[in-house]
């Protein structure tokens, strides 16, 4: 099959792993995590979600991309229990559980988070990341104290498992790893009032091969640019991500000024450049996908774990127009 078939075909099987952190979008079912009932106001294209999208099988062609002299096939890029890395002399040598994990139940960490901690609109950039953050966050994955909103996607129920299945050698080893790392800028926003027409590929929107535009309303819309280059795993891969027009003003007005008490400026907890202060992690360039999710999540109190006392008064009056500003100012800045 050529690239350009996959390009329309392949979704991202079974990614999602969250380890911090259209009106296309399927039905608004919480899991056994969430959240009893999701409200009317639930931001469905923020947790995109089709289980049924029909994947061809993998094979075992070497691939190649622009950059790298490495090659691996579909059928690797698709085992969670294997990192595809790209680019080696990129990062320090990264501890097993990066990249192969332990089976049954423990993925290879940088199978979904990329070996270079970038993830992807689906989960989590994991890149710099404070080590005692990141090993709180896995604790309370583990515990149940931290859940997610909406449909019971693949990724999430991955992510508890292997919370659940990794040793605190394996958490501290990977907290280890993806804190040495430096965070890169992989994230565009574009501020306008259309969007390519999508579908949904699993767990993350990519263009509709044939063309056209839609209105893109209240919604963020991410997708990779290159999607055969993101479900190859490459963690060079870079995203756009379609906001409202005049977002990132407002939401910076937000972030810096409260808002006239609608919020917390961001800086008192996250840092003056919101690149994170101690153990608090920075939030500067995450994906805005990720971000509205994590708002949404506190708002309805899905993650209770460590923290969460601290960001209730910056997300208990949050409309979703809020929420959408505040993602798009912080996406687009620099990590």
């Amino acid at each position: 099959m050529k690239l350009s078939t996959r390009l329309a075909l392949i979704p991202l099987a079974l990614l999602g792993l969250a380890v911090v952190a259209s009106g296309s979008a399927v039905a608004q079912t919480p899991n056994a995590g969430s959240a009893p009932s999701a409200p009317a106001s639930f931001p469905s294209w923020a947790y995109p979600w089709e289980p049924d999208f029909k994947v061809p099988p993998a094979d075992d062609l070497p691939q190649k991309l622009p950059g790298s002299t490495a090659a691996f096939s579909w059928k690797q890029a698709r085992d969670l229990f294997v990192a595809p890395d790209w680019h080696p002399e990129g990062h320090p040598p990264a501890p097993e559980v990066v990249m192969l994990g332990r089976k049954p139940d423990v993925r290879a960490c940088g199978s979904c988070h990329r070996v270079d901690g970038t993830g992807g609109p689906e989960n989590a950039s994991l890149a710099g990341l404070p080590a005692d953050y990141f090993i709180q966050q896995v604790a309370d994955f583990k515990s149940g104290a931290r859940k997610f909103s909406g449909p019971a996607r693949s990724g999430n129920t991955l992510m508890i498992a292997s919370a659940k299945g990794a040793s605190e050698e394996e958490v501290r080893a990977a907290a280890a790893y993806f804190s040495s790392l430096k965070p890169k800028r992989v994230i565009k926003i574009v501020e306008t009032d259309t969007v390519p027409k999508t579908y949904i590929a699993r767990l993350f929107f990519a263009k509709q091969p044939e063309g056209g535009a839609e209105p893109l309303g209240r919604r963020i819309i991410e997708m990779p640019d290159d999607v055969v280059q993101f479900e190859l795993r490459d963690s060079r891969a870079q995203f756009t991500a379609y906001v409202p027009l005049g977002s990132v003003a407002k939401g910076e007005a937000l972030a810096k000024t409260g808002g006239s008490n609608t919020t917390v400026p961001c800086a008192t907890c996250h840092g003056p450049d919101l690149k994170g202060v101690g153990s608090i992690p920075g939030i500067a360039g995450r994906s805005p996908s990720y971000i509205v999710r994590q708002l949404f999540d506190f708002q309805q109190g899905v993650r209770v774990g460590s923290a969460s006392d601290l960001m209730k008064p910056t997300v208990e009056k949050l409309s979703q127009e809020d929420i959408i500003a505040l993602a798009a100012y912080i996406a687009s800045l620099e990590p």
